[in-house]
């Protein structure tokens, strides 16, 4: 298996053999248990379902109770699919230690969602000038007309909106070191999301 399920704690920095600072985002990565292994015979497609977490009965949605309940496992928070990579059962429990130092990954999960923006804050605008007789245009976006022709504002143009909460994928993140222990992997970077969001590690291959 090539995948996991994590969730960010937070970012530190580490130092090498050499003393260098190196900055890390620290992710408790696993134990995460195969819930359900689906194949083209059954369910038209290959996959490997991995559950992750705990998650109250209470909580838990009777067909979802039933689901855990068929795999002999407690619910969990956390179901999500990946692509098969060898031979797996249902009960296998897939560890960090699937990872080693220097391994590239790639890391999804959902950015910070900063609710209804303007647009200088959602695109990064610099505004007007300062001078020149300007006086409450500083934080304005500009123009966004097209003159007579064709007299609409042209699909796909920057303004306000929503921000953030957003699905976002870094790649290539280096892991820098790893901690079996306390299920941790440090990784070179940072990750989208915030502390205790949750997030999907998948090795480069």
């Amino acid at each position: 298996m090539k995948s996991l399920i994590g969730i960010k704690r937070g970012m530190t920095r580490i130092f090498d053999e050499s003393g260098r600072d190196i900055p890390v985002t620290v992710i408790e990565a696993g134990p995460c248990t195969v819930c359900q292994v689906k194949t083209p015979e059954t369910d038209g497609y290959s996959a490997v379902q991995l559950a992750f977490g705990e998650r109250k009965l209470k909580h838990t949605t009777k067909p979802l109770q039933g689901h855990f309940d068929k795999a002999g496992m407690p619910p969990a928070k956390v179901l999500r699919e990946f692509p098969p990579d060898g031979e797996h059962e249902v009960g296998d429990v897939i560890t960090v230690e699937i990872f080693k130092v220097g391994d590239k990954v790639n890391v999804a999960g959902t950015t910070k969602g900063k609710g209804f923006t303007g647009r200088m804050k959602r695109w990064g605008f610099h505004g007007g000038r300062a001078s020149h007789g300007k006086k409450d245009q500083l934080r304005a976006g500009g123009s966004i007309g097209a003159s007579s022709d064709p007299s609409r504002v042209i699909p796909g143009m920057k303004g306000a909106g929503r921000s953030g909460n957003a699905r976002r994928t870094i790649p290539n993140l280096t892991v820098a070191r790893i901690n079996p222990e306390q299920n941790q992997i440090f990784v070179r970077g940072a990750v989208p999301g915030p502390r205790n969001g949750t997030v999907y590690l998948t090795k480069n291959s």
